[in-house]
């Protein structure tokens, strides 16, 4: 495995937890260096993304517990703002757990609202899987 796909991967994982990290980016710079087969990097991304989401979804798991302390990630606001549209459009609000902003707040409402995993992993990966693809698309400029 090379050093681009492992560092693609914990790129991808860190962009998913709620530090703030561009994969987006990488995965665009890596296609156009063409240091690896696109599959592979799509697969690392996506890979690493959903594995950060469930660190997410496990931290919602005890939220209660930590969500007054201050090395918590989320702010009390955002986690009721996110909890309140999880609520609202129920699991399939997961499938918007690839976009800025709201995406990792989401699967941290997962996590607090007892959201399965198993269908947390399901639709998070759908979700992580198609905005690289679509970035990787995008950068091969087939859009």
């Amino acid at each position: 495995m090379s050093a681009s796909l492992i560092g693609l991967f914990g790129l991808s994982f860190l962009a998913a937890t709620l530090l703030p990290a561009q994969s987006e980016l990488g995965l665009s710079g890596l296609i156009a260096a063409g240091t690896d087969p696109v599959v592979l990097l799509v697969a690392a991304a996506s890979l690493g993304n959903t594995l950060g989401s469930m660190v997410n979804w496990g931290l919602g798991r005890g939220a209660a517990a930590f969500s007054g302390a201050r090395w918590f990630p989320v702010k009390p606001g955002k986690l009721e703002r996110a909890t309140g549209w999880y609520r609202r459009y129920g699991r399939w609000s997961l499938l918007m757990s690839w976009a800025p902003v709201i995406g990792d707040p989401l699967t941290l409402a997962a996590g607090v609202l007892r959201e399965p995993f198993w269908s947390f992993t399901l639709l998070v990966a759908i979700a992580k899987t198609a905005r690289y693809l679509i970035v990787a698309l995008v950068t091969l400029q087939v859009f």
